[in-house]
This record gives C-alpha cells, sequence and structure tokens, in this order.
C-alpha cells in the first residue's frame, strides 16, 4: 500500500519537517550500539556470515512464483502465497503457522461510468493485455479498477473538477462561488491519500466521487509509458482503498478487537469508516472525455493537469451517470502466515518483522518486492542457527494478508494479541514492497541513532559507498541543512502500512524501511505491477532487495543480542522539541491569519481569484483565537532531555559484562516500554482507536502524519478546547517517559 516508498520519497530524513532545535545543555557524547551491548568482533563475524548467504536468485524464483497470478485478499493465490511462505519458514527450522481472520472486504458486482450530457459517451474501464507483460492478460481471478468501501449508489449528476480534492482546494471554490452540493467531483490522484477526497467530497454535499491519475503526476510527462517506459499508461488505473483508516484501520466491523469466528460485529450500515457516497478511479484516457465536456471557470494555473484539453472546473454542462454495486458477503479470509525462532535467553523478548504478501492483482513491486526480501532475510538467519548460533531473543516473521483493503491483517492480528504484544514486543520492524535508489526510513525516535548506525556500515549495492553517506549527499545537493546533523532525522510514521497497528494502537516502538527514488513508477495498484515491469524497470538483479535484506538483518541480529537494547532517547528528545516548536508557530500562525481575515471582512470585500470582477463575503467572522499557554509542556520536554542526558552517562559509565541477567531484564523492560508511555488509553479525539500522543495520521491527510496530533489537529480545526487538553496529556506522556528513563538509569547506575 505505501506509496512513497514505490518510487516518490526517500530519503532517511524527513522532509518538511520543522528546524532542529538544539538541546541547550552540555554535549554528551551518546553510547554505540557495540560500546555496551555487543561484542563487536563477534557481531561483526555474524553479520558477515549473514551477508555470506544471502541469495538474489532466490528473491527473483520467489517474486515470479508469488506475482504470477492475482493474490488480493480472498483470492486462491493468495491463499496459495500464504501457504508457500508458511511451509518455507517451516523448513528453515522456525515455528511456523497461518493464522486466520474473517474480515469484510467489499468485491464489485457492478461498475458503470459515462457520459450522459452534453452527448452520451461510455467509459472503457478496462486495462488492455499487453504482449510485453505476461500476466496483463490474466481474467481470472482479477479484480477490475475499483475503490474497496466505497459506497453501493446509482446517482447522475453535473460535474465538478476539484482539482486533488483535499480542503484547500474546497476553500478555493468557495472563493470562485463555486458549490459541489448534489454533484458529483472529478478529483485527480495526488495531494493526500485517496480515501481523503471522497470523505471531504461528501462532508461537501456531493453525491459521488471519481477519481484518475493525470499524466502530469503520473503518467507520460514522467517519462515514456508502459510498455516502452516505466509511466503508467493512459489505460492503468489505480485501485485502491477508500476505508476511513484516519478513524481506525482494520476489519470495519470490528473496531478494537480481532475479527475472529462469530464474534460480535458492526451492521455494515453502522460501520463508521465506511464511505457514504460512491466512488470510483479511473484513467486519464477515461477522464479526457469528462474534462473535455466540462465548461464554466478555467482552473487555476496550479490545478491545470497535462491532458490536451483546457482545464475548466465546471459545474456542467458535463453530466456523468454512476452506478456502483457491490458484494458485501460473505466474509473473506485473511491468511497470515506467522514464523517464530524461540530465543534463547530472552524468549519472552520479541523482535518482530512484517511485510503484507496480497497485492491489487499481480503485485510484484507491491508487495512481493519485500516480501521475497524478508523472507531471504528469515532464510539467512536459518543458516546461521545451522552453526550452532541461537538468537537471544525471539524472532517472529510474518506476511501480512488484507493489507490493501485497509491494514486488515496486521491490525486484526495486533488487535486479537493486544495484551501478549505490549507484554512482549520490543520492536516491529515493516517493509512494504522496495525499489532501487535511497534507503527511506520511518519510525520511533529512539531508534534513530541505531538505524543510523546500521546506514553507516551497508553499502550501497551501485554507488560502493555507505547508505549513510548516499543520503547525506543528496540531502546536502537538495540544501537541507539537516544533511549536516551527526544523526540523520528518520521521518516519524503516519499511516499507510502494517507498522500503524504497533505503533499507533499498541504503543511498540516501530520502524518502516525501503528503497525507492529511482524506481520507473507508473505500474503503482494497476494490473500491470507485474513481475516483467518489475524486471525492466526496478530492481530487476534484487541487488537492492538484497541490500533490504543486510539492513533489516542486521538490525534484527544487534536488537536480538544487544545485553541493553539500542534505544537511545536524546535523539527522541531532540525531534520532539522540533514538533513542539512546531506546533508554537502553528497557534501562532492561525492567530495571525484569523486577525487578518477578521480585518478584511471588516474593511472590504474579497476578490475571486478566477474573476478579479466578481466579489464576495465570508459567511460570518472566525472565533478569535485564544492564548494557549505551552510552557508546561516546554517544561516536560526540558525534564525528558534531562532523562536523556542522564541515561547516556549511566551507559557511559557502566562497565560491559557488569550487570546481571535481572537487571539487564529490568533495564531492557523500562526501556521497551517507554514508547506505550506516550500513549493514552483514551486515545485521540472522535478516533480513540488512535493512542499514541506524538504520532498519528491526519484525519485528513490519511497516510501523511500529524506530530503531537492532539495539539495540531485541535489548531488546524480550531478546537481550541481540543488543544488546550492535549498541550496537558502530551506534557502526561513526555513524563510518563521520563519516568520510565530515569528508572532505567538508577537501575545502571546501581549495577
Amino acid at each position: 500500500m505505501k506509496y512513497h516508498f514505490i518510487g516518490l520519497l526517500l530519503v532517511l530524513s524527513a522532509c518538511g519537517q520543522p528546524p532542529a532545535v538544539a538541546i541547550d545543555d552540555p554535549k554528551i557524547e551518546q553510547v554505540s550500539t557495540f560500546d555496551v551491548a555487543l561484542n563487536k568482533s563477534t557481531q561483526h563475524d555474524l553479520e558477515s556470515r549473514f551477508d555470506s548467504v544471502l541469495n538474489p536468485q532466490n528473491l527473483n524464483d520467489w517474486m515470479k512464483h508469488m506475482s504470477s497470478k492475482p493474490h488480493h485478499v480472498g483470492s486462491p493465490w493468495s491463499k496459495q502465497n500464504a501457504e508457500f511462505a508458511a511451509k518455507l519458514f517451516k523448513s528453515w527450522g522456525f515455528e511456523s503457522e497461518i493464522e486466520t481472520f474473517e474480515v469484510l472486504v467489499p468485491f464489485p458486482k457492478i461498475r458503470k461510468l459515462e457520459l450522459v450530457a452534453p452527448e452520451k459517451v461510455s467509459l472503457q474501464l478496462q486495462e488492455p493485455a499487453l504482449k510485453e507483460d505476461a500476466t496483463s492478460g490474466i481474467t481470472k481471478d482479477v479484480l477490475p479498477g475499483y475503490n474497496a468501501f466505497s459506497a453501493d449508489g446509482n446517482v447522475t449528476a453535473e460535474l465538478v473538477f476539484v482539482n486533488y480534492g483535499i480542503p484547500a482546494d474546497y476553500e478555493e471554490l468557495a472563493r470562485m462561488g463555486i458549490d459541489v452540493k448534489g454533484k458529483i467531483i472529478l478529483a485527480k490522484y495526488g495531494g493526500s491519500w485517496r480515501g481523503i477526497k471522497p470523505k471531504v467530497a461528501y462532508e461537501h454535499g456531493a453525491i459521488g466521487c471519481i477519481m484518475y491519475s493525470d499524466p502530469k503526476d503520473d503518467g507520460y510527462v514522467r517519462g515514456d509509458v508502459y510498455p516502452k517506459g516505466p509511466f503508467r499508461m493512459e489505460h492503468g488505473v489505480q485501485r485502491g482503498s477508500v476505508l476511513d483508516m484516519p478513524m481506525y484501520p482494520g476489519d470495519p466491523l470490528t473496531p478494537g478487537y480481532g475479527a475472529k469466528g462469530d464474534v460480535e460485529r458492526l451492521a455494515i450500515e453502522d460501520a463508521p469508516t465506511i464511505m457514504k457516497i460512491p466512488v470510483m478511479p479511473i484513467s486519464y484516457a477515461d477522464a479526457l472525455p469528462l474534462l473535455e465536456a466540462l465548461e464554466g471557470p478555467v482552473a487555476p494555473a496550479s490545478w491545470r493537469g497535462a491532458l490536451p484539453v483546457t482545464y475548466h472546473i465546471g459545474p456542467g454542462p458535463a453530466k456523468v451517470h454512476l452506478q456502483l454495486e457491490f458484494d458485501w458477503s460473505p466474509l473473506r479470509r485473511a491468511y497470515n502466515p506467522v514464523a517464530k525462532l524461540k530465543g534463547s535467553v530472552y524468549p519472552d523478548e520479541w523482535i518482530m518483522r512484517g511485510n503484507h504478501h496480497d497485492g491489487w492483482a499481480q503485485g510484484a513491486a507491491d508487495p512481493i518486492s519485500g516480501m521475497v526480501s524478508l523472507m531471504e532475510e528469515a532464510r539467512a538467519i536459518s543458516e546461521l542457527v545451522k552453526t550452532g548460533w541461537k538468537p537471544k531473543r525471539t524472532l517472529v516473521y510474518a506476511g501480512w494478508d488484507a493489507e490493501e483493503p485497509g491494514l486488515l491483517g496486521s491490525t486484526e492480528w495486533v488487535e486479537y494479541h493486544l495484551d501478549e504484544i505490549q507484554e512482549k514486543m520490543v520492536v516491529y520492524i515493516n517493509t512494504d514492497g522496495t525499489g532501487v535508489g535511497f534507503m527511506g526510513v520511518g519510525g520511533s525516535h529512539s531508534l534513530e541513532k541505531f538505524v543510523n548506525e546500521v546506514a553507516s556500515e551497508v553499502i550501497d549495492p551501485v554507488q560502493d559507498v555507505t547508505l549513510k553517506k548516499r543520503i547525506r549527499s543528496r540531502l546536502r545537493i537538495s540544501g537541507n541543512k539537516d544533511a549536516e546533523r551527526d544523526d540523520l532525522r528518520i521521518y516519524p510514521l503516519g499511516s499507510g502500512s502494517d507498522y500503524t497497528a504497533f505503533i499507533h494502537h499498541a504503543g511498540v516502538p516501530a520502524l518502516n524501511i525501503g528503497f525507492g527514488g529511482e524506481s520507473g513508477g507508473g505500474s503503482y495498484h494497476s494490473m500491470f505491477d507485474s513481475y516483467d515491469h518489475y524486471k525492466r524497470f526496478s530492481d530487476g538483479d534484487y541487488i537492492y532487495g538484497t541490500t533490504l535484506a543486510k539492513v533489516n538483518g542486521r538490525m534484527v541480529l544487534r536488537l536480538s543480542e544487544a545485553d541493553i537494547l539500542p534505544f537511545r532517547f536524546m535523539n527522541m528528545a531532540e525531534n520532539i522539541g522540533t514538533f513542539i516548536e512546531s506546533n508554537k508557530k502553528l497557534a501562532k500562525t492561525v492567530a495571525e491569519k484569523t486577525k487578518r481575515r477578521n480585518r478584511l471582512l471588516n474593511e472590504k470585500a474579497f476578490t475571486i481569484s478566477a474573476n478579479p470582477k466578481k466579489t464576495f463575503l465570508p459567511p460570518k467572522r472566525l472565533d478569535d483565537v485564544p492564548e494557549f499557554d505551552f510552557t508546561p509542556l516546554e517544561e516536560a520536554h526540558q525534564r525528558l532531555k534531562t532523562s536523556a542526558m542522564n541515561y547516556e552517562k549511566a551507559l557511559s559509565s557502566m562497565k560491559k559484562g557488569s550487570m546481571s541477567a535481572e537487571m539487564k531484564i529490568q533495564v531492557n523492560r523500562l526501556l521497551k516500554d517507554v514508547e506505550q508511555s506516550m500513549t493514552r488509553k483514551e486515545g485521540l479525539p472522535r478516533r480513540n482507536w488512535f493512542r499514541n500522543m506524538i504520532y498519528a495520521p491526519g484525519y485528513y491527510t490519511g497516510y501523511g502524519v500529524k506530530t503531537l496530533p492532539g495539539i495540531r489537529e485541535g489548531l488546524e480545526e480550531r478546537k481550541w478546547d481540543e488543544t488546550h487538553l492535549f498541550i496537558g496529556e502530551v506534557t502526561k506522556a513526555l513524563d510518563r517517559a521520563s519516568a520510565k528513563i530515569n528508572a532505567a538509569t538508577e537501575i545502571l547506575k546501581a549495577e
């Protein structure tokens, strides 16, 4: 599912993050994870032996097999792929089983879209078979282009073009005096996660939503289209879920608990995450006649795409008929293969790796490229076991099903095993497809130093420099001042892949890792995300997939073997400081904009950008923004910085091998619980499933992260009581984290 790992993002640094805030206390040299937790020579020998058995041919063979047929949840090949992975895990010496869940995933029965005025035009609504792509002609078990969890509907109405269909676009429409109430909207993919577009359209009164990939963003403007080149061809359709995952991911009928057997389920009409209007994706070939038929104002320059028409907004005279009907029963069975290698010293401390195995069609890049890397990583670890080595901690490897419709497989697994996960899981490391280029890492900032250490040792397979040096060079070229930071930033996690339930609901420290930025894009969620496409235009020799296994293998091995888990809290505190400063700046900006808007309202009417001669008055004044007291939060942050530095001092003075086994267990339990301590059982407003007070996907961004989300969204939504409340809640969360770190420090000092 994770779009930016397939070719949009990829730097280790969090692009667009607020400026760093310097820690004003004396500089403390943080201790390498090797210095107190690992025997450097022994660990490097273990990792060298791990690298030596990795075989790119395995990735090729497994991808060719697993992507040879459509493998969406509920399909025969999805079940086969789960069984295939489970059988391999077992052959490698893991305890292997397939755990199943019964989940709601609607499949399309009727898909109809036609232009009915000013003339009638039927649209193609299908992707062609290509002689250059062996699997593109498969018709059995193929899901057509559709949006999962769209509502059923049979509607006819005038069309309105809404750019990307995000909240800011509706503000622009209002300035033009255009209303979408009772209309069907046409939105470009991009700008936000797809599920935000129908959600916002419905809130503005629209009765239907059509989405397409414009070639300016995802097509011939980017380069040669498939099959000549990698980019989206004119009939390519981006499938995808529009489940309202910012409210809660997973099975929409079992919020907060595992979808097993005959558990109580919501009625479909009562499930809040199912969209309320019909939603359909189309190709840019099918979007062209719709745009040609639109009149009304010419779209602003920033809205215009690359199709050979003048982009008008409407409404009308273009009128469309949209009819969708879905099969909402029976429940689909999701198959999660889960494999365990029991720890020899700390069996009740789990290190978990996961990647989903279901795809919208052939799903070679998304997700099989990541899944086969995970499988080869697990196989290489099993080869180490054959030499007599045993992991100290329990290693868990999973292949999630039903990720694409809304993170169903992983979410249900976390909800069902929540108590055990919170008790035992140390770290969850996620992958979700991978490509070519730069390593991208997001996750818990207590793991930022650990990630940097690994990135400084693994070599890029093409450029022959370390992954970290390559990323730093890219940041320098782009002028990003964080390029000179000792530890490059990892980005905070929003949503969009299987780490979501771990970090946002269970409070487990998590990472999300992949390569991209130089892959040939354009196949995402289409029939052409195939083995042939991946071989020609992405990591066809699997050298980056193997490098991903090297990165994740090192992380798993070091987490397994460390006497003291490699969490470092100075990095965490510094990043949280940037989040606090960013929210303070936002509060000031909201106040200034409110004053300016109200002043203009008092003085004169606004001018509509599309028609300078036409003016309008906003409906009412905005409420004044109150003063917000961030002092308690800043003081809690200072306490967190002090706790982090005291921990580093205690760690640096500790003698290797001086702690008893019981003391190590106590310290490690405290360290892994720091992330959990920053959760709030009551969760966030209107979505209590999301419990992490530091990170969450935005309610109107979907995948995109909001840092200190209770505060930030209170400011953005002008809910001042929530802003006041969550300044206090984040303050308490930071103090709980400080208490855990302080307790660990005291044990280290007592040894």
